[in-house]
């Protein structure tokens, strides 16, 4: 622990040198977390890492992440701690798949997930977050067909939501899709008074089974206001420290041990230390990329936040 507040204390002295804030998403270790000066999700960190002052922008997160605050923010320096912490869902679509669909469909509205990589992001329509795909959805014309990208329980999910019809690429998160109904079954007999709130990433049959489906900050926000006591939360591990930080009268259980995002879990302080002193490693975006990429953001930001 004395080594731990040591590197804390280390890591706000050369944030402060630097000219750097530090971004965490919700996922990240609790002590990340703690030091952190911003913690949301992806999206919202990049948009608020855009809003900051400071030169330097430390992104605890994976690697689509640092790639969208570099898009949003191309003056500024982004550093991932670790440069191989990636997402499996983003890596299951290339450019080059998502080339050839559009090859073959040309008339289709591509609205990708921002869980996505610059590239994919730069052939796509418009972008959508896990919170906001549903009147994303609603706003592309009724006559326009609507492929949706990389995740397909995402979209299984929008689809019935929006009462839109879509077709999808066959991608997932490993993590999120580990949670079954067998294991949501069991954590409600455990705790048969609480509140399941599940994200949209995970499997349509445990989606059915919720009380609510909602993003990270939506969870957020949703356990803030609700007058429940106890909440089952179907999310990766690492956002009841901030569900128990910001409600201390409330309890919370995670619905499946299996809910541990690795690549979410292997930025250490000793990284963001280390990324701090180097200033390395930087991730950045093409130009021609980045334009692209950032026309498909624009796109999302536009759209009302109710469309019926």
């Amino acid at each position: 622990m004395a080594r731990q507040d040591g590197l804390k204390q280390e890591i706000r002295e050369l944030l402060r040198e630097r000219n750097a804030v530090m971004l965490a998403h919700n996922y990240q270790r609790d002590e990340i977390q703690e030091i952190a000066d911003i913690t949301g999700d992806s999206l919202g960190l990049s948009q608020e890492a855009a809003r900051c002052k400071e030169d330097v922008i430390v992104f605890c997160g994976v690697h689509f992440m640092a790639e969208s605050a570099a898009i949003l923010s191309p003056d500024k320096t982004v550093l991932l701690p670790r440069l191989e912490a990636g997402c499996p869902m983003a890596d299951m679509i290339t450019a080059d798949d998502l080339r050839a669909y559009r090859a073959s469909h040309p008339e289709s509205v591509v609205v990708t997930y921002v869980n996505s990589s610059a590239e994919v992001k730069a052939l796509s329509d418009v972008c959508c977050t896990s919170g906001n795909a549903v009147n994303v959805v609603r706003s592309v014309p009724e006559d326009k067909g609507i492929y949706m990208v990389p995740d397909r329980n995402l979209a299984h999910y929008v689809q019935k939501a929006s009462g839109r019809r879509l077709t999808w690429w066959d991608g997932y998160c490993p993590t999120h899709e580990r949670l079954t109904i067998e294991a949501t079954v069991r954590a409600r007999e455990a705790h048969p008074g609480a509140v399941l709130v599940v994200h949209p990433e995970c499997p349509p049959e445990v989606v059915e089974m919720a009380d609510a489906v909602l993003s990270t900050s939506g969870m957020v926000s949703y356990c803030r206001r609700s007058g429940a006591k106890e909440f089952l939360v179907g999310t990766e591990m690492g956002l009841l420290y901030r569900l128990r930080k910001e409600n201390p009268g409330k309890i919370f259980h995670l619905a499946s041990r299996a809910l541990i995002c690795p690549n979410m879990k292997i930025t250490t302080l000793e990284d963001v230390r280390d990324a701090l002193v180097a200033l390395s490693p930087v991730v950045t975006v093409p130009p021609d990329i980045r334009r692209k990429a950032l026309s498909a953001l624009e796109a999302m930001l536009r759209v009302p936040r109710d469309v019926s």
